[in-house]
């Protein structure tokens, strides 16, 4: 609440103007209840019963067999506590309550979906169901944010490098393989790229706003198509330690990670001397 207090401050004093545009994209392991204090820790398990599939080390490119237990009905409740909507509603009703929010206000969730390959620890997983929290909150403010023509959404958005999918079990194996397979196919895009086309193509563009039957929009819909995924799924079924490089993109995938942490940029001396304090206007 403090941090949201801070925000309201800093809109009234240096943006001179309504908020019209509010992106709300989480990817935390914990969060501590503003109102209660109590703390809970999310969890990426499967659901009902164990999974078991295949995945890859990323930094070492080992293939190995994988099985995830499922999950308690309290690492189920912690999960939508942590990835839900609650935290994103609070800060639409907080700017709401500053009269802050600018009429037909836009505010976008970032969200994924992904293959049936990775339903049972994705969409039909502990992080699924705070997807569907997510979404359900969406249609909650949507319905508050109507009366002045705004409008609340979920973006459905493309498996990519993050810090949050590299700590998915099977998903950085997938990953490479999908990396492989949309860029042969030219569909391949970055994490700017795609929220570039969620913006120019879909939020602010000319013609009416597409959304599926969730009333999400869908920038997913490359990943998601036929010819991809049959692709990827062949691919799947073939790859191992030995082959994982020839078959996948694994590479790309390693250096986005490595960049994520400020590694591999090109230009860059790694191993030159730095100083790791410096004045700076006088402070050190």
């Amino acid at each position: 609440d403090d941090i949201k207090q801070q925000v309201i401050e800093l809109i009234r004093n240096d943006w001179g103007g309504d908020v019209d545009c509010v992106i709300y994209s989480l990817a935390s392991p914990r969060r501590q209840h503003p109102k209660t204090g109590e703390l809970f820790q999310s969890t990426l398990k499967p659901m009902g019963s164990s999974y078991h599939n295949k995945t890859v080390d990323m930094l070492t490119g080992s293939v190995t067999d994988i099985t995830l237990e499922p999950a308690s009905e309290e690492e189920v409740a912690h999960t939508v506590q942590v990835m839900g909507g609650e935290d994103w509603a609070m800060w639409i009703d907080a700017l709401s309550a500053a009269n802050l929010l600018a009429d037909n206000v836009m505010t976008v969730a970032y969200s994924y979906i992904g293959p049936e390959l990775t339903m049972p620890i994705y969409r039909d997983g502990t992080i699924g169901q705070a997807k569907e929290h997510l979404e359900q909150t969406a249609r909650e403010l949507n319905a508050k944010l109507a009366a002045t023509g705004g409008r609340a959404l979920v973006s459905v958005n493309k498996a990519l490098v993050t810090q949050a999918s590299s700590a998915i079990p099977v998903v950085p194996l997938y990953l490479s393989i999908l990396y492989q397979v949309m860029k042969e196919k030219e569909l391949h895009e970055g994490c700017i790229e795609q929220i570039w086309r969620l913006f120019h193509d879909h939020l602010y563009a000319d013609s009416s706003l597409s959304t599926d039957s969730a009333d999400r929009v869908r920038i997913d819909d490359w990943e998601m198509r036929d010819d991809v995924q049959a692709k990827v799924s062949a691919l799947w079924d073939q790859v191992t330690s030995d082959n994982i490089n020839d078959l996948t993109d694994l590479a790309s995938c390693r250096r986005d990670f490595y960049r994520l942490f400020g590694f591999e940029v090109d230009g860059v001396d790694y191993a030159a001397d730095v100083e790791i304090v410096r004045e700076l206007d006088g402070v050190s």
